[in-house]
This record gives C-alpha cells, structure tokens and sequence, in this order.
C-alpha cells in the first residue's frame, strides 16, 4: 500500500514534502479490501520516515 501512495503526496509551495494526503491513503486501504483502522495507525509513522528521508535528498540534490 506504501508504495502506491507516491502520487499522493503533499508538497510545500517551497518544494519540501509535507506528507501523503491521507483522506486518499485510507480511501485506497478501503478500495484494496484493506481495514482503514490499522492503515490509519501505521502511515503516519511510516510517513514521518518517508518525509525525512525524501527531504533529506531533495536536500542533497538541490542544496
């Protein structure tokens, strides 16, 4: 599921990732037969990772 959210994500105007949108996140879990109450847990621990580490290169490549 974490890997289908990559076009969901939340861009400052400045270009920093914010995070996913996560009324599409849990929409998505629902459509795939997935229980939104776990999803709903998980993601946003996953996605403070994602954010640090996708800002991090986004960093790196543009200083």
């Amino acid at each position: 599921m974490v890997g289908r959210l990559g076009g969901q994500l939340r861009v400052a105007p400045s270009g920093g990732i914010i995070g996913w949108d996560m009324g599409a996140a849990l929409a998505m879990a629902w459509a795939l037969g997935v229980d939104p109450a776990p999803v709903a847990e998980m993601l946003p621990v996953i996605e403070a990772v994602m954010v640090s580490k996708l800002n991090e290169r986004l960093e790196q490549e543009h200083g």
